[in-house]
This record gives structure tokens, C-alpha cells and sequence, in this order.
């Protein structure tokens, strides 16, 4: 493959832990891999490419626009987030311009083909986000332990797990650990305050990836309640490293769990997330189903899975 040089725009800065930056770095990395030249820029400044990688339908609309406009003739590969797909694109014109504007698109999981047209489905490509197991799956032998993995913004719906605790009187002793920064001081604000509430929950605020991918590990099930989620790397982390997981039923996490999985509760509903969460810390055999239903996911999420279908994508263009 010749030596291409891309351009890689995400509206995430350099030194965020976002999503979005994390992709793209992971994306810099699997095609410096394959022999390209590769940048990360959030806003793309003229600067010569042969390929323009974009984050984000709207976000990312000025630069993916402007630099079709000066290489008309240069493919530019667009990847839809989970604000585009569920949020953006019914009600922004400059998101679906982004749509009609790329050569290619890609989207992080399979349920999000059924957001698109037939001709928009046509040119995308589902790219799975890889990961490998740091840790093996030794979860805590002094309390059953449940994390939730992410950053604290609405989209995450962040608490839901925190609140389901209420109804929660009679099951087995658990705890429930959450990682991530808060994004805004009224969420931190509220993880305080639920935590003098209830014993149980505990926020630890922002830590190091090495460190959440720890909590993971040691924890018997992962709680993922976003509200809209274009494929959360979060479960390919607990997927790659065999942990169960308790997912709200939102597109998002079906594409990547499977539209059978038996973890799922109706999206902002804590009385039916607590039923999940007992019936996870009682029933063994629940728990086992659980776990087995992820492994049977895991060769999905493999890198060399990953960097096979930028390989198909770049021979196409």
C-alpha cells in the first residue's frame, strides 16, 4: 500500500480523555501501522492530506466541507458518534451535509446501519473498537462489586445505577464503585450528596485508564446506563476482559452486546435496573450466563479484527 498522509479531526483536544480523542489516537496508531503519515487536529487548517478522517457529523462539519472544497478529487472517510446517530441528525442540516459530503463513513457497531438510508449504508463501514485484556477477571472476594466506567454527563445518564440502590433493601451485601471525571460541577454536586445517602455508592472521580481498567477486572459486573451511545469502548473493554455487563437497551449497546443478551433494563428505569443488579449478586448461574454471553462477543473486538477493516476500507479508496 502506498504511503498515504491523513488528516485525523476530532473536536476533542489533545490532552482530553474523551471518547472521541481516544478513538482517534487508537485510529493514528492502526494506520501509522499500516505505512500512513497521520495528524490529529481538532480543526483542519488547510494543511495538504490524501485522506481526511472525521469525528463527528457536526463537530467536525466546517473542516470535512472545507477541505472537499479544496480536493475535490481526495476521499474523506466519516465516523458518526452517538450524538450524530441518536441526536444530531434528525434536526441538524450541517450533520447530514457531513453524510453526503463523505466518501465513506464508519459507525462502531452494527445497529447504527439502521439510522441510515440504503445509499448511506451502501459506503459504511462497521468498525468495531478493539481491545486486548490487560487483567485477568478476578473479581472481589470481600464484596460483590459493581463499577460504572465514564465520564459524568447527561448523555451517560450517570446515576441511574446510584438511584436503583433505593430499592435495593433486601439484596446481598454489594457496593457499586464509579469512575469518571464530573463535566460539570452540579454532577459532582450530586455524586456527593448521593454518596452521604447511601453507603454503598462510592464515586472515585477521575483515575488513570490503567486504574479503571483495574476496577474492571476486580468487579463482578459492569453497569453501562447511557441514554444514546455509538459504541461505548467501555464494552469492548469489559467484553475483551470477560467481565459481565448490565446494559441499558439503547441501540448502542445492543449493536455491541447482541440483540439476544440477557443483561438489559429499559433505559432510566431504576426499579427495573435493581431487579438486574439482585438477580446478578444472587444468581450464580446468572451471572455465569452473563459472562458466557460476553465471551461468546470477544473475537469481535480483537485488534487484529480492527486493523483488517481499516485495511479493506483504505484498498477501497
Amino acid at each position: 500500500m502506498p504511503q498515504l498522509k491523513i488528516v485525523i479531526v476530532t473536536p476533542a483536544a489533545a490532552k482530553s480523555r474523551s471518547g472521541n480523542r481516544n478513538t482517534a489516537t487508537r485510529w493514528a496508531r492502526i494506520l501509522r501501522g499500516l505505512g500512513c503519515r497521520v495528524s490529529i487536529v481538532t480543526e483542519w487548517q488547510g494543511e495538504r492530506a490524501d485522506l481526511m478522517v472525521a469525528l463527528h457529523a457536526l463537530r467536525s462539519h466546517v473542516s470535512l466541507k472545507a477541505f472537499r472544497a479544496a480536493f475535490p478529487q481526495k476521499p474523506a472517510i466519516l465516523a458518526l458518534t452517538g450524538t450524530d446517530l441518536y441526536r444530531d441528525l434528525p434536526h441538524s442540516a450541517a450533520a447530514r451535509e457531513s453524510l453526503t459530503l463523505a466518501s465513506r463513513m464508519i459507525v462502531l457497531q452494527a445497529a447504527a446501519l439502521t439510522e441510515l438510508s440504503p445509499a448511506q449504508r451502501k459506503k459504511t463501514h462497521v468498525i468495531h473498537q478493539s481491545e486486548i485484556a490487560h487483567h485477568p477477571w478476578q473479581p472481589s472476594r470481600r464484596n460483590f462489586r459493581l463499577c460504572v466506567l465514564g465520564h459524568l454527563r447527561e448523555e451517560k445518564d450517570p446515576f441511574r445505577a446510584a438511584l436503583a440502590l433505593r430499592y435495593l433493601t433486601d439484596a446481598p451485601p454489594l457496593e457499586i464503585v464509579q469512575a469518571g471525571q464530573a463535566l460539570t460541577p452540579e454532577m459532582a454536586e450530586q455524586a456527593q450528596r448521593l454518596m452521604r445517602a447511601e453507603p454503598r455508592y462510592h464515586w472515585i472521580g477521575e483515575v488513570p485508564h490503567w486504574r479503571a481498567l483495574r476496577l474492571l477486572a476486580s468487579s463482578h459486573a459492569m453497569i453501562i446506563s447511557s441514554r444514546m451511545e455509538g459504541g461505548a469502548h467501555v464494552v469492548s473493554e469489559a467484553i475483551a476482559h470477560g467481565v459481565p455487563v448490565i446494559a441499558s437497551d439503547i441501540p448502542g449497546n445492543r449493536g455491541l452486546l447482541g440483540d439476544d443478551y440477557p443483561g438489559y433494563y429499559p433505559v432510566g428505569d431504576e426499579r427495573e435496573l435493581a431487579k438486574l443488579i439482585e438477580r446478578v449478586a444472587s444468581d450464580e448461574k446468572f451471572l455465569k450466563k452473563l459472562r458466557q454471553a460476553v465471551m461468546q462477543r470477544r473475537p469481535l473486538f480483537t485488534p487484529q479484527r480492527e486493523v483488517e477493516a481499516w485495511r479493506v476500507l483504505l484498498s477501497e479508496l
